[in-house]
């Protein structure tokens, strides 16, 4: 079978392509452009790349020499343009509307699972692969999804909004092997990316500083910071956008009641919200408006489990469909930091079941960020 594997430069992808074509796969590999770093220099800030080479072309120049140690062909293909349209804007987008939306989930549904698949098959191969921690089982003649043998590498959560017509399409060699055996195996290989540290945060800001990236996107437009507690005015903001629900640090201020957290914004107003970390009441939801639900096996109403966040643990809750897209979640222990703008992932015993964007949380019949307002209004 003819495989066509995403090799980005890093160790996982690596090891991917060792183990396909240990398993007698015909493996070819592509390092997938979806950044232009250098197009965006003036963006980015020239400060920031201390480098004589960009990042990426590192990346690639790995890759070139895993391929050449596995004796395996390595092409290129260029998503900059897709990226820009599919995941970037929508990134600016949702961070306009005071939301925290992943663009990581959106690269695999829009990038790596759909055009890079559509180049695969048109090249004439019959299967994707990347170095994804997944895993996949045939049951009663079907493909199901579940998460990795290594729980805390598992990567499910990324692929929650793949169409499931593109993961049976899939191959993901990594599913069943933990990181330290992949370690072990680059390091017997002798491949010049066994000690490469894993990439973290967004692609397209890497090592920089994310306020200062999105400022360059999203205009600094200051405004006040009240104590949702006392509607005190104890500070000016750089802008609510660059906020994150939750957030502990980087707002500026002091005071008898500091240190505080993010609990609140108001995007018309400008107005940014903290309450004091001792009182933690404004994170807690009951109910969640889940929207835009990609199925990879649908379920009916009944009790599941759900990630609110990559680094969380899985949460009972009872799923109410409402329709294809649309469904209700409700957790009467409570959870802290449901946001508005990231994923809700659905799970059943580990089985991979979908996922969609959290629309609107709940705390009884109020939704929260609405009776947050009302309360900051004297209402």
């Amino acid at each position: 079978m003819r495989v066509l594997l995403g090799l980005s430069g890093g160790v996982d992808s690596a090891i991917a392509a060792y183990l396909l074509k240990q398993a007698g796969y015909d493996v070819t590999c592509c390092f997938m452009r979806n950044w232009d770093s250098a197009l965006n220099n003036d963006t980015l800030g020239n400060d920031t790349l201390n480098n004589d080479i960009c990042p990426q072309e590192e990346d690639y120049n790995d890759a070139k020499a895993v391929a050449d140690k596995l004796g395996l062909e390595l092409l290129r293909s260029d998503y900059i343009e897709e990226y820009w349209k599919s995941v970037f804007e929508n990134f600016i987008e949702e961070y306009e509307k005071g939301r925290t939306p992943n663009p990581d989930i959106l690269c695999n549904k829009y990038i790596k699972f759909d055009h890079f698949l559509r180049f695969a098959l048109d090249k004439g191969f019959e299967k994707i692969a990347t170095g994804h921690y997944f895993r996949s089982e045939i049951i009663n003649g079907e493909y199901r999804y579940f998460k990795a043998f290594d729980l805390n590498k598992d990567q499910s959560y990324f692929l929650a909004q793949v169409d499931k017509k593109a993961l049976d399409m899939s191959l993901f060699p990594l599913g069943e092997i933990d990181k330290s055996e992949v370690r072990r195996l680059a390091h017997e290989l002798e491949l010049n990316v066994a000690d490469k540290k894993d990439s973290t945060g967004i692609c397209f800001i890497g090592e920089r500083d994310f306020r200062q990236f999105l400022k360059n996107y999203i205009p600094m437009k200051e405004g006040k910071i009240i104590d949702i507690d006392t509607l005190e005015e104890i500070g000016t903001h750089q802008g609510v956008y660059y906020y994150t629900i939750g957030q502990r640090k980087g707002f500026g201020v002091g005071g008898n009641r500091g240190p505080y957290y993010c609990a609140g914004k108001d995007v018309k107003k400008n107005i940014l919200y903290l309450a004091s970390v001792n009182n933690e009441d404004y994170l807690y939801s009951d109910k969640a408006l889940i929207s835009s639900i990609n199925w990879i096996r649908k379920t009916g109403d009944g009790d599941i489990e759900c990630k609110f966040r990559y680094r969380q643990n899985d949460n009972e809750v009872h799923i109410e469909v409402l329709d294809e897209e649309n469904a209700i979640v409700t957790y009467p222990q409570k959870i802290k930091a449901v946001t508005p703008g990231q994923q809700a992932v659905f799970y059943k015993d580990g089985e991979l079941l979908g996922g969609g964007v959290i629309e609107k949380t709940y705390i009884g019949e109020h939704e929260l960020n609405e009776w947050l307002m009302e309360r900051a209004n004297g209402r």
